[in-house]
C-alpha cells in the first residue's frame, strides 16, 4: 500500500539526499559513487531550473514526437532587440510556461542584450504549491 506524503512543502524540501529527482544537464558521467551513471539533480528546485533552461533553449520541432515543445528564441539573436521584441519574447515565455510548466508561477522576466549579440534572460519564479519561495534562473542565448 502506498504511503501518501502529506507534508506541506514536499516539493521544496527534499529530505533524502540519496534520492535523485532528475538528470542534470548537460549530460555528464559521474565518477563511480553509486549514484548512477549520469550526474543527477537532488532537489526539486534544481530539476525545475534545468527544465526551464532546457525549455528556453529548445527550438520548436527539435524534439522528436514533441513538435510543439520549446521556443524559437534563437531567431532573435541577430535581431535588433527593441521593447516590442522584448514584450514578444516575454509573452512567448508566459504562453510556453502555461503549456509545459503549469506548476511554475512566473514572477519577473528580465531580458537584456550585450554587444556580442547575446540575449540574457533571467526568470524569477516560484512553485505554485510553495508561493513563499522565490528562485531565479538565467539563460544566455548565443
Amino acid at each position: 500500500m502506498p504511503i501518501i506524503d502529506r507534508r506541506k512543502d514536499r516539493f521544496i524540501v527534499d529530505q533524502d539526499t540519496r534520492v535523485s529527482v532528475g538528470i542534470d544537464f548537460p549530460f555528464a558521467r559521474v565518477p563511480s559513487s553509486g549514484d548512477g551513471y549520469f550526474k543527477t539533480s537532488k532537489t526539486t528546485i534544481d530539476a525545475i531550473k534545468n527544465n526551464i533552461k532546457l525549455l528556453l533553449k529548445t527550438e520548436r520541432g527539435e524534439r522528436l514526437f514533441q513538435p510543439f515543445l520549446g521556443m524559437d528564441l534563437k531567431r532573435f539573436v541577430f535581431e535588433q532587440i527593441t521593447e516590442d521584441i522584448k514584450i514578444q519574447i516575454e509573452n512567448d515565455i508566459v504562453n510556453v510556461f502555461e503549456t509545459w510548466l503549469p506548476f511554475v508561477n512566473l514572477g519577473d522576466i528580465q531580458i537584456t542584450t550585450d554587444q556580442d549579440n547575446k540575449i540574457n534572460i533571467n526568470i524569477i519564479f516560484n512553485i505554485k504549491r510553495a508561493p513563499s519561495s522565490l528562485e531565479s534562473v538565467g539563460v544566455v542565448l548565443e
